[in-house]
This record gives C-alpha cells, sequence and structure tokens, in this order.
C-alpha cells in the first residue's frame, strides 16, 4: 500500500472517529428528540434509569471513540509511551461504562428482538474483548494487547458505521423500519471481520520476515 493511500486512509479513519465521537455533544445543544430517539415512547424518555443508561453509553462511548483511534499511532506508541498508556485507561474505563449502559438500552432497542439481541451482544464482545485486551498488557503480551484491541475498537467504530449504513439501506429499501434491524448486524459483524483479516495479515507478514 502506498504511502498516499494509506495517510489518506488514515486521514479519513481519524476524522470520521472524531466527528462521531463529538456526536453525543448534539443532545445538549438542540431538542433531542430527532433521530433514533424520535422512534421512542415518551414513557421511555422519561425514565430515569433509562436516561441515566443512554447518556452513559453515548458520553462515554463518545469518548472512548474519539481517543482511541490514536492508540493505533506506532509513533504515539514509540515516543509517548506513558501518552498512550494514559489513553488506554481512559479508553478502559470509558468502554467498561459506555458498554454496561449499552446492553442495558439494548433492551428497548427499536427495531424489535432481532436489534436487542444485535446490540446486547455487540456490548458483550466490546466489554470482553476490552477486559481481554487489558488482562494481556498486564502480562505483558503485546501482541495479544494489540490483536484484542484491534477488535475492541472495531465494535467501537459501529457508532461510525451505523451512521453509514443506516441512510444507505434506508434509501435502498425505502424505509427506516426495514433497514434498522438490518443495521444493528451491519454496523459491528462486518468490523469484527475486517479486524480478523487484519491480524491474519499481520501475522502472515510477520512470519514471512522471520522466515
Amino acid at each position: 500500500m502506498s504511502k498516499i493511500i494509506y495517510r489518506t486512509i488514515w486521514w479519513l479513519f481519524s476524522t470520521l472517529c472524531i466527528l462521531i465521537g463529538l456526536y453525543p455533544v448534539i443532545y445538549f445543544l438542540v431538542d433531542r428528540n430527532f433521530g433514533l430517539l424520535s422512534s421512542k415512547t415518551q414513557e421511555l424518555l422519561t425514565n430515569q434509569f433509562w436516561n441515566i443508561g443512554f447518556y452513559g453509553h453515548i458520553i462515554l462511548g463518545g469518548i472512548a471513540l474519539l481517543i482511541g483511534w490514536t492508540q493505533f499511532s506506532p509513533k504515539l506508541r514509540r515516543k509517548r509511551i506513558k501518552l498512550h498508556r494514559i489513553i488506554g485507561k481512559i479508553y478502559t474505563l470509558s468502554v467498561l461504562i459506555s458498554g454496561v449502559c449499552g446492553v442495558y438500552i439494548a433492551q428497548f432497542a427499536t427495531g424489535g428482538i432481532s436489534n436487542v439481541i444485535g446490540f446486547s451482544l455487540s456490548g458483550i464482545i466490546w466489554l470482553t474483548t476490552t477486559f481481554l485486551a487489558y488482562k494481556a498488557i498486564k502480562k505483558v503480551n503485546i501482541e495479544q494487547h494489540q490483536n484484542y484491541m484491534l477488535y475492541s475498537y472495531a465494535v467501537c467504530f459501529s457508532a461510525v458505521t451505523l451512521r453509514i449504513w443506516l441512510p444507505v439501506l434506508t434509501h435502498i429499501l425505502g424505509e427506516f423500519e426495514s433497514a434498522y434491524p438490518i443495521v444493528g448486524w451491519l454496523s459491528w459483524v462486518p468490523n469484527l471481520i475486517v479486524a480478523f483479516y487484519i491480524i491474519k495479515r499481520r501475522k502472515t507478514k510477520s512470519a514471512t520476515y522471520n522466515v
């Protein structure tokens, strides 16, 4: 991959992470009765526990998305290892809170049982891979740590891919109600597949260099 293509992909990736990471700010600036919230009942929107779960999920999830992409910068890991560790701790704590809140509010997901299962699984996988990444670095298993963190951020990045897929599928299928149950899975499953092939490619390249 040429440097120009790599830099373009990196620039696009980081820009999307920053923009969607800041997206929760909108809920504090305008009337929140828009987007997915417009599909919720008034009873749910006034439920204190659901609101705690919702805001805990979007705020801490936004922070995780906003800072997590920097952890994949080799330059940061080489030259600013202390900063890398601080960001890693903030990311891990953010995932813990956002993930738990996400699994809770997934039980009230728009789109029926398919999205309840889809979003619940994404939250559980996000929490699990992040915990395994934390456990791996405690054992100084850097390769395993990097692999689990890649899976973790792949799920985190679903906040971006959901907002890409939803308008596309809504346009193709003609209605939000048909598109959203598909997006409940399409937003994160392909991300994990891409992460798997990145790890596989990295291992193949490493094995080639060691021959």
